[in-house]
């Protein structure tokens, strides 16, 4: 087992990074410890809480390296499509995030975000930059919406993806003639059902 010593902060904050993908690629998040994660590096427990001040900070850490994933797969789908196509794009996207890292994903929602300092901002800052994409889809869409109602409207919207999306991956969306309802083709159905209403909606498209 090589000494806490033998590691610089920076290698091991990226193979404590690594070890936590590595676990959650194949175990649910509350499996996840700190005691599991430090045997896996190699270190001792206490060099974690060192180097992160306590297990909740480390996995803060792990929920920002989520987002951030999150926003790389959203980041190519905001050019080059109209309005509509863009907000079912990112809804599917959303979808397939979620279905492909289902633990990570786990993670970030059962878990309570930071609530103060440096963590916190990061969190608040990656969050909030992709609410200000789905506003800016929404306004682009329909010019007649307002800061305020754009706002609300981008959370609306996306608490009813997120919905769908939680709800699809446990499976409790119901059937259909034998099959299960499809994630994708409920996420489609609920924008059109927006965009209709905003289309129909006082200096709609």
């Amino acid at each position: 087992m090589a000494r806490p010593r033998q590691h610089a902060p920076e290698a091991l904050h990226a193979q404590v990074m690594a070890a936590s993908d590595a676990w959650l690629q194949e175990h649910p998040a509350h499996t996840l410890s700190l005691r599991a994660l430090a045997r896996e590096v190699g270190c001792a427990p206490s060099t974690l809480l060192k180097l992160y001040g306590s297990f909740g900070n480390l996995l803060q850490h792990v929920n920002v390296e989520t987002l951030g994933r999150l926003r790389g797969v959203i980041e190519p789908l905001l050019a080059d499509l109209a309005p509509e196509q863009r907000l079912k794009a990112l809804a599917r996207a959303y979808w397939q995030f979620a279905r492909q890292d289902a633990y990570r994903w786990q993670l970030l929602f059962d878990y309570p975000l930071a609530q103060e300092g440096e963590l916190d901002q990061r969190q608040n800052e990656m969050i909030e930059g992709l609410f200000l994409r789905v506003e800016a889809t929404l306004k682009e869409y329909q010019p007649a919406l307002d800061d305020l109602e754009a706002r609300r409207l981008s959370r609306t919207l996306w608490g009813s993806v997120h919905g769908l999306v939680q709800l699809g991956l446990n499976e409790r969306l119901g059937h259909w003639q034998g099959a299960p309802l499809e994630v994708g083709e409920l996420l489609d159905q609920l924008l059109e059902t927006i965009l209709a209403g905003l289309r129909h909606a006082p200096g709609g498209p």
